[in-house]
């Protein structure tokens, strides 16, 4: 019977230690965040304040990829994904540019947002997929750079 009690016990103070372990989908992201690392890709969680007009419900907190411009690109642009193909600005007019809007179609269905500054283009992703998906990410941002 004591011994019952000193496993019972050893069971209960090393418990916590389980809740301390990343779930998979957790280690699913850090595989994928450090894959984007080696691809040159930058990553950070971003508070984002998204559209109303969004029908998808978007994280608060969002994975930010960005990647830095070449010198001498002046054009600022962001566009929302409101569903998956339909690339929509902020007065909720679809993309005008067919070459851009071909790359932005090939990008996954969870990507909610895409914009570019003069010095860097950013990409907000809900981190859904694997390295497929990460690979259409990494060769989108290398050729709007």
């Amino acid at each position: 019977m004591t011994w019952w009690i000193v496993i019972l016990l050893v069971g209960v103070a090393l418990s916590p230690l389980v809740w301390l372990r990343p779930s998979r989908r957790q280690s699913g992201q850090m595989a994928l965040r450090l894959a984007a690392r080696r691809l040159g890709l930058g990553m950070q969680l971003v508070q984002q304040e998204w559209p109303h007009w969004l029908e998808c419900n978007p994280p608060g907190s969002c994975a930010q990829y960005h990647r830095a411009r070449r010198r001498g690109r002046q054009d600022r642009w962001s566009y929302w994904q409101a569903q998956p193909g339909q690339w929509l600005n902020q007065w909720r007019e679809p993309c005008a540019d067919e070459q851009l809007l071909a790359q932005l179609r090939q990008l996954p269905a969870d990507v909610y947002k895409v914009e570019a500054g003069p010095q860097m283009l950013a990409l907000y992703w809900g981190e859904r997929g694997g390295e497929a998906e990460l690979q259409r990410v990494a060769d989108l941002l290398a050729q709007l750079a």
